[in-house]
């Protein structure tokens, strides 16, 4: 039986936003790495930041992983809550002489960085080997960490490699803030050590980090867990992503029309592969998944990659979901479908599904399907209806009514076989039929056009011309 530890790995956003599709795709490969390994995926709110952690922010968070799929193995924890934990771990630096009160003031702190920052190196309270008098019994304090002064810190990331940080360039860092709030670095590593968390996969934004935080671990005797600094994503040009470039939130993408596991399957693309690998299931990412296949270069944002798998995702999905999300969309618009008009789009729906890349393309595609009789014709459909071409359509309504198969195949060959016996090309009639039938929406060959608005639709809408 193997010694190595079970795998354990956190997502643990900021609640002071939306779920941003960066963090989403960090919590994919967190998540993936954990079932990839058998392991546990944890979750963490990291709420410590009263002013901006809103519960509105929590909630958005959590709707956004329950509809990316990805759910954790356990309840959240939030940061906040631990903060006496944090406290005590604070206290048993102090003991070890790890950690040391710092009574600077703000304006003198200030002055020591600019001062350091001169002399090119890192911020060292003159408080780093001081004893405080009874002077001090009252006044403001923070807690720094004690860090070495010389030597290396290195960091075997499983993503950017061997990364080294001269201890020099490290300051010494507030663990507790003069209200005896804990900081970032203290926080996430007793929260991660208290969590059991064997690898620390996040953007490489906080690969500086990784240093003070090592230095935390063993200053702690905490055992380091594996770090996996993964790249940031680009938009198209190269640029880190922002509002310009589009979408940023995970629920802008629901909102488009896109289906979770197209995020999924597309996240989990950006800046990770498995060969010329495209699309893939849930099941066939997590066998394949190693955190350190994913590439050190940023990755950049692919609309049209993202929209061809969904386009797949859309085709293949159950037809009553679609329509479900269809619906949804119409009403976000302001139309509300019931009764034979949601019948309708619903039966439509398996014939139509391929025609659109979004959800909100697919509503778009169905709006001859549900357009309201009378339909209104342009002058150029109006005009196409000669008295011979009426009388050529009648005869095809009557070879219609009597079709014993109401299918798009069916209809095709009838069609094909009705253009035959009144020895004319398809041009003489399918244009005006169309026309009749769609006044001139978006809609696919008149076969499925045919079998998507069923029999009594297509019939109706043929008598409203040609009677």
């Amino acid at each position: 039986m193997s010694d190595r530890p079970a795998v354990v790995t956190r997502f643990a956003p900021s609640p002071t936003g939306y779920l941003h599709i960066g963090g989403a795709r960090t919590a994919l490969f967190n998540w993936l790495f954990a079932r990839h390994c058998g392991g546990t995926f944890l979750l963490r709110v990291e709420d410590t930041d009263r002013e901006r952690s809103t519960e509105a922010a929590v909630a958005a968070i959590f709707e956004g992983l329950d509809w990316l799929g990805l759910k954790a193995d356990a309840e959240p924890v939030f940061q906040f809550a631990r903060a006496e934990r944090h406290r005590e771990a604070v206290m048993d630096l102090v003991a070890k002489g790890r950690a040391y009160r710092c009574y600077m003031t703000p304006e003198q702190a200030d002055a020591q960085r600019e001062q350091a920052r001169a002399e090119g190196r890192a911020l060292r309270s003159p408080w780093r080997d001081q004893v405080a008098g009874p002077d001090k019994d009252n006044q403001p304090f923070v807690i720094r960490f004690k860090g070495p002064v010389d030597g290396d810190t290195v960091v075997e990331d499983l993503v950017q490699g061997r990364v080294t940080f001269h201890n020099r360039d490290l300051d010494d860092l507030v663990l507790l803030r003069t209200d005896g709030a804990p900081t970032y670095n203290l926080a996430v590593v007793v929260d991660d050590h208290d969590m059991g968390v064997t690898h620390v996969i996040r953007g490489d934004d906080h690969l500086n980090n990784a240093a003070r935080q090592s230095l935390i671990y063993e200053a702690l005797d905490f055992t380091k867990p594996a770090f996996a600094h993964i790249p940031l994503i680009h938009g198209p040009d190269g640029a880190k992503l922002s509002k310009r470039h589009g979408a940023q939130a995970v629920g802008d993408y629901a909102e488009l029309g896109y289906l979770p596991e197209t995020l999924r399957n597309y996240l989990a693309r950006l800046g990770w592969s498995h060969g010329d690998d495209e699309i893939f299931s849930d099941e066939e990412a997590i066998a394949w998944f190693d955190i350190a296949d994913v590439n050190k270069g940023a990755s950049r944002l692919d609309w049209d990659k993202l929209n061809h798998i969904n386009a797949h995702y859309l085709k293949s999905a159950d037809p009553d979901r679609i329509a479900d999300l269809v619906l949804k969309a119409l009403a976000a618009r302001g139309t509300v479908l019931e009764g034979p008009l949601e019948a309708r789009l619903r039966a439509a729906m398996p014939l139509l599904q391929d025609r659109g890349k979004t959800v909100l393309e697919l509503a778009d595609q169905m709006a001859f399907v549900i357009a309201q009789r009378p339909l209104v014709l342009d002058d150029k459909a109006t005009k196409s209806l000669t008295e011979e071409t009426v009388a050529r359509l009648s005869r095809l309504r009557d070879r219609l009514q009597t079709a014993p198969v109401w299918t798009a195949p069916e209809l095709e060959a009838l069609l094909k076989d009705f253009a035959e016996q009144e020895a004319v090309g398809f041009g003489k009639f399918g244009p005006a039929l169309r026309a009749i039938l769609t006044a001139g929406l978006p809609a696919p060959d008149l076969g499925k056009t045919l079998a998507a608005l069923n029999r009594d639709e297509s019939l109706t809408r043929m008598d409203d011309r040609l009677l």
